[in-house]
């Protein structure tokens, strides 16, 4: 579905801090923000939010809160993170943004590096934690209602206490400019030590107007809230939806397929392995049916592919045919209007269902943070649900790429957004490079960061004189501007040989297998790939049951039974052979079967989802 409204224009804001009174004044008591996790539920009008908002600046100007000075935020997603993240900018600060849940030592870390003056962070645990290093800043102040006991009360102020002291002056005008900083946001830290990202009101500004150019919501549509509000997509993406009247639900990984059926959302921006998520519950439900209707249902979905590949042919949206001809789009056109009743009776029986299962309202879902699996994509387009992937960095704000409704190519990650440049450039000359050239991407916009915190030769070595940002990814642009991106240059395995291998396309092409749950390649300087695998262990119990052998694992699974190894073997090598780009030294040789997948427990993922490749090859350094 394409929204046809004008999007609210924010174009002349100096500050970020100036959408909160224009949206309480336009939207009023249209729910802002709803958190069904408290007790009892919060719920925020537009008009009760900005409130809050200037009250929170006030307050913190009354405890001493100097303009310009940065202040730690470590804190989860709540509506009390947004208003102390708006707060502080309302205020005339910048805050330095983390999960509360962060390793302690990355946290310290932090705010050494940050020179916060001032700190809000989740709860007493956090405060006992951290103290040593909280002990020197004023105000320190709790999000959580339960201050602590003991000497460490005396120290520190409540949300409540800061709100209050808010209520009893006025904000104090402060100067804020569009290069003004907000917010310090510290890179994950998935290769060496994070640096502190230095984002203006300029940059983020830039997505709130630019978003628009990919969704238009509607005032009163949902959006459910998952990501870590700290993390440039999703608060972009948030700052973005509430700018135009959005209601703001939270949720969270235990509650989410509940949510997402229930709270009906009509827009939620998630990183590959939430889709995946999504996509594996699917499946088992359609596993779950009798065989007949398994039967059907598989051979529904075969028509809807052939469907859905002539009709992607017919309007130019097939990847791997990008110069089709005039006359086979006519065929494909052909084809898609033969095959049409069947797809929409399979969308009757089978997809309506699905989509029903993820709330039956959603007008798009947004992907970001990593590479899309391409069946993923694909499963997604063919039974109704839009997915949209877009493409940047916690430098760049972080969207400079997204894929358009009316514009959607699968495997892609769209055109640049308004304002932004984009460069293919060769790895080794920085020379650009034509359309449908692979090299590295760089990007130049108003999005852009001003550069890393206290680190002006890492920045040197980032952006160049003309201001072109190298992200340090690996992808080509299509002949109607599309960015495709092929991996990550420091992701990069050079075998024993000297062959160059990208590692995203490969295991993205072996998570088809739905008995392969997590891959990572490895081989670096050997004579051939390996790969680490966490396996799916249920699919593969339901695979032997079929089979008349059943598997007798125990509890997490057998890495060393046989039958498994021989099916992963078999899974490995057709997801190989079936790549277009396939050749032999791709082939996968060794692989370790694991019995623990990779979390953001073990430190093997980052909070976004994200492989933390250092740390997985260091942990399985054996193998």
């Amino acid at each position: 579905m394409t929204d046809v409204s004008t999007p609210i224009d924010y174009t002349d804001c100096q500050s970020l801090s100036e959408i909160w009174p224009r949206a309480a004044e336009r939207f009023g008591s249209t729910l802002a923000l709803r958190d069904p996790r408290t007790e009892p539920e919060t719920a925020l009008s537009y008009q009760a939010l900005y409130r809050q908002i200037r009250q929170f600046a006030a307050g913190l100007q009354a405890y001493g809160m100097q303009p310009q000075s940065k202040i730690t935020l470590f804190a989860e997603n709540s509506p009390r993170w947004l208003i102390a993240d708006q707060g502080i900018l309302m205020a005339g600060a910048a805050n330095v943004v983390r999960s509360a849940q962060a390793p302690r030592e990355e946290l310290r870390y932090i705010l050494r590096d940050s020179d916060s003056a001032s700190a809000i962070v989740e709860d007493a645990q956090t405060l006992r934690d951290l103290h040593p290093e909280l002990e020197a800043l004023a105000p320190v102040v709790l999000l959580s209602s339960q201050l602590p006991e003991g000497e460490l009360a005396q120290s520190v102020l409540s949300f409540d206490a800061v709100l209050a002291a808010g209520a009893e002056r006025e904000l104090e005008p402060v100067s804020i400019t569009p290069d003004s900083l907000a917010t310090l946001l510290y890179t994950s830290g998935t290769t060496g030590e994070p640096k502190g990202v230095m984002l203006s009101h300029r940059n983020l500004l830039h997505q709130v107007n630019a978003i628009a150019d990919v969704i238009v919501p509607q005032r009163g549509d949902r959006a459910l809230s998952i990501l870590p509000s700290w993390h440039a997509y999703e608060r972009s993406a948030e700052y973005y939806l509430l700018s135009q009247g959005c209601t703001q639900i939270y949720t969270s990984l235990r509650t989410f397929k509940r949510d997402l059926k229930q709270r009906q959302p009509h827009y939620m921006v998630g990183v590959p392995r939430l889709w995946e998520y999504v996509y594996e519950g699917i499946q088992d439900q359609l596993r779950e049916q009798p065989a007949p209707r398994r039967r059907l249902a598989r051979w529904l979905l075969a028509v809807s592919w052939r469907y859905v590949l002539a009709h992607r042919l017919a309007r130019g949206l097939q990847l791997e045919a990008l110069h089709t001809s005039r006359a086979k789009r006519l065929g494909a056109s052909t084809l898609a209007a033969l095959l049409a009743p069947l797809h929409a009776l399979a969308d009757r029986l089978v997809y309506r269902t699905i989509r029903a299962g993820v709330g039956g309202c959603l007008k798009a879902t947004i992907s970001g943070g990593g590479a899309l699996p391409r069946y993923i994509d694909d499963f997604y387009e063919l039974v109704g649900i839009p997915i949209l992937v877009g493409y940047g960095l916690t430098e760049t704000a972080p969207v400079t790429n997204a894929r358009r409704p009316r514009h959607n190519l699968r495997g892609a990650s769209g055109p640049p957004l308004p304002q932004t440049q984009m460069q293919i450039r060769d790895p080794e000359t920085h020379q650009p490079l034509p359309p449908e050239r692979k090299g590295l991407v760089v990007v130049r916009g108003p999005q852009v960061m001003a550069g890393y915190y206290k680190r002006p030769q890492e920045t040197a070595r980032a952006i160049d004189a003309d201001g072109w940002f190298d992200t340090g990814d690996l992808g080509w642009i299509t002949p109607s501007n599309d960015l495709v991106i092929t991996g990550r240059a420091k992701d990069t395995i050079v075998l024993s040989n000297g062959e160059n291998i990208e590692p995203q396309p490969i295991e993205m092409a072996c998570l088809r297998s739905p008995y392969i749950d997590q891959i990572m390649l490895v081989g670096q300087d050997r004579r051939s790939l390996g790969a680490l695998i966490v396996p799916n262990w249920e699919a593969l119990r339901a695979w032997a049951a079929e089979q008349n052998q059943p598997l007798h694992l125990p509890e997490g699974g057998d890495p060393d039974s046989k039958p498994v190894r021989d099916r992963i073997r078999q899974e490995l090598n057709q997801a190989v052979r079936e790549r277009a780009s396939y050749n032999p030294n791709e082939r996968i040789g060794p692989f370790r079967l694991l019995s623990e997948p990779f979390s953001i427990e073990n430190g093997l993922m980052t909070q976004t989802l994200k492989l933390r490749r250092s740390a997985v090859s260091e942990r399985y350094s054996d193998t």
